[in-house]
């Protein structure tokens, strides 16, 4: 019972040595434990895990804690190219067994600035056609004035009086 309660607050912990170096490396890499396994086997044999293996390999590794020599050698390689700084999680070729992994890219300044535009013109055409129905104001943005409550303008000619003092 104890064990559960520390699995529950420390899920990253492994006590096997070699099953929490590919824990990390999975980490690293943004995918689950199994499909780090999947992309070693790929990496050492060049091709897939034949079907008829996978429940074995699955098992030796989750019930047994048996992790495969060419395994440890890819999390290294991982780890390696983590410290140069050189690794890239979102590479697709680390996604390739995800059937829903996509890599979303900005599309640039252009779109940006086009549906900027848009919106924009949008509400800009939505002040000129509301003030357009109003007919009796006075002012387009609040606020709002009847044409009869806004005073007509002063004289230039009194503003600029000048009353010497004494």
């Amino acid at each position: 019972m104890m064990n559960f309660f520390h699995t529950l607050l420390h899920p990253d912990h492994e006590d096997d040595l070699e099953r929490a170096q590919i824990a990390r490396a999975a980490n690293l890499l943004q995918v689950g434990e199994f499909q780090l396994l999947q992309l070693a086997y790929n990496a050492w044999f060049g091709r897939d895990i034949p079907s008829e293996n996978v429940n074995n390999l699955f098992k030796s590794y989750m019930f047994h804690n048996e992790v495969p020599h060419w395994a440890r050698h890819y999390a290294r390689r991982i780890f390696a190219l983590d410290k140069s700084g050189m690794l890239n999680d979102l590479d697709l070729r680390y996604h390739r067994y995800d059937s829903d992994y996509r890599v979303r890219a900005p599309q640039g300044v252009i779109r940006f600035c086009a549906m900027t535009a848009i919106v924009v013109f949008f509400l800009g055409g939505m002040l000129l056609l509301s003030h357009m129905i109003a007919q009796k104001g006075g002012s387009i943005l609040p606020p709002y004035f009847e044409r009869e409550e806004i005073p007509p303008p002063a004289s230039p000619l009194r503003e600029r009086t000048f009353h010497p003092k004494g």
